[in-house]
């Protein structure tokens, strides 16, 4: 049995207000979430990490290698109506929000889909818990908000008006973010800035540097 809940996925409706967007629920749960958040990688400081360099392991490297899977890419392509044939994907990993973290933003016009999967057992947090907006300009003006726990995924289509962030909080919040992009080149500017600003990290772990200050995860 599989670490992720395809079926639940399947069934859940795409909402179209104010842009194609889902929300599925313990799409990790149970043990499985248990494992999964067990395996973490052990992630000392603020922003958003490349797989390559962390230790991935255990059934946290079998729930990345899930994602990447065939199954998962068709339930997304038949949710969007979309074909990603040839479509390249890209990782990154989260360990800790800073509290600059969270700006409104779209996400670049690079990436087509993104994926982001939270694996916190329990939020009782007020912030970080991430908003659908209907504008670039108000925090408030939310179609709806997602906690970040319980192996709860968020998939969304990238546009000019995919607006998004939350309010601010610091300390741990894990999620993995997974986007299907234009091509490779998109891959490799992407991972070589995200190793560049994790290597600013190790060197000031919760300094919350300008480049990750729109991150909201």
């Amino acid at each position: 049995m599989g670490l992720i809940d395809i079926d639940a996925l399947r069934a859940t409706p795409l909402k179209t207000d104010p842009y194609d967007y889902l929300v599925v629920p313990g799409f990790v749960s149970g043990e499985a979430l248990t494992q999964v958040i067990a395996d973490f990688p052990d992630i000392q400081s603020t922003g958003s990490i490349p797989p390559s360099e962390l230790d991935i392991h255990g059934r946290f490297d079998a729930l990345l290698e899930e994602m990447k899977g065939p199954a998962f890419q068709k339930a997304i392509e038949e949710k969007f109506g979309l074909d990603l044939t040839g479509r390249p994907t890209m990782f990154t990993v989260r360990g800790h929000c800073a509290r600059n973290n969270g700006k409104i933003h779209t996400d670049t016009e690079s990436k087509i889909i993104t994926v982001l999967l939270y694996l916190n057992e329990e939020w009782e947090a007020g912030g970080g818990r991430l908003r659908v907006l209907r504008s670039g300009t108000d925090l408030n003006d939310a179609a709806e908000e997602v906690s970040p726990n319980g192996g709860t995924l968020l998939v969304f289509r990238r546009s000019d008006n995919s607006w998004h962030g939350h309010e601010p909080f610091e300390g741990q919040r894990r999620a993995i973010q997974m986007n299907w992009v234009r091509d490779e080149a998109v891959v490799e500017h992407e991972q070589r800035r995200h190793r560049f600003t994790a290597f600013l990290k190790k060197l000031n772990p919760f300094g919350g540097a300008r480049a990750a200050a729109r991150e909201a995860m």
